[in-house]
């Protein structure tokens, strides 16, 4: 055999859009089809089958880095006040125990202290989301939460402490949101519109500027136009930091860019 057919293809590090709760599984489908499409033709884009999947969403905080180490976990119905058919959803994706073990021991090589939760399960920016990406829910999933302090050099060190999974097949994938200000998103307010624009324009530079340069100003964020108005609290930002510390010296780009609502709202790719 060739070493091209024995030697796992590098997988990209993805940062996409889970939507608002279920949005995708109710009877409002065309303010989110741009974005259910995009979801759906993720895995037509990866270079190979992925063995497995490791992904952080804005929707898990912890002290430590947390990886759940369970075979066969759970769904964490965590949205409210939704029809009682997408409390039936299942993404019955099994974990991946080795995986877990994998991502402890790189982060306890890099100095990072972690821990393992063997009872927690995937929340919605996880399952809603894959339901689309990965449907057959037949590849091995391992999430990894953030760390509730919200230290984006943080989430950047550790995203770039498990960069080498990426060339063992591993798909690293971040979900959250560009936009992220649920007080407003309803709201046709010009200014929380222009908000939005703006900080995704300047988002967009960011990620796709020389990896250096995008890390730095992906840490000054805060100093973007616009940025606290979309983002009150940055949880469903900060899954980007860790992407983009993932990327390690690959470039990043835009490949989903839509308007939900009024709001500009991006998805990137790096590698």
């Amino acid at each position: 055999m060739t070493a091209s057919t024995t030697t796992p293809a590098r997988q990209p590090v993805l940062f996409a859009p889970h939507g608002g709760g279920p949005c995708f599984f109710m009877d409002q489908p065309v303010i989110w089809d741009r974005m259910a499409a995009y979801l759906r033709g993720l895995a037509a884009t990866l270079p190979q089958r992925p063995r497995a999947i490791l992904v952080v969403s804005g929707h898990w905080e912890t002290e430590r880095p947390t990886v759940t180490s369970s075979a066969a976990p759970p769904l964490i119905y965590d949205y409210y006040g939704f029809p009682e058919h997408t409390y039936h959803l299942q993404y019955p994706a099994p974990g991946s125990p080795e995986l877990a073990a994998q991502v402890r021991s790189l982060l306890s090589a890099a100095g990072i202290a972690n821990d393992e939760d063997p009872e927690r399960g995937f929340d919605h920016g996880v399952f809603i989301p894959f339901l689309l990406a990965f449907g057959d829910a037949d590849i091995p999933v391992v999430e990894l939460s953030l760390r509730q302090d919200m230290n984006a050099a943080e989430e950047v060190r550790i995203g770039a402490a498990l960069q080498s999974l990426r060339g063992e097949n591993v798909l690293i994938v971040a979900t959250g949101m560009t936009y992220h200000n649920l007080r407003q998103l309803r709201q046709s307010d010009p200014s929380s519109a222009g908000a939005s624009q703006a900080f995704d324009a300047w988002l967009t530079k960011a990620v796709e500027a020389e990896p250096e340069e995008r890390n730095a100003a992906l840490l000054r964020w805060e100093a973007a136009p616009g940025a606290r108005q979309c983002h009150p609290r940055e949880e469903h930002l900060l899954p980007l930091m860790f992407a983009a510390g993932a990327a390690g010296a690959d470039l990043g780009k835009r490949d989903y860019s839509d308007v939900v609502m009024g709001k500009a709202m991006s998805g990137f790719r790096f590698g």
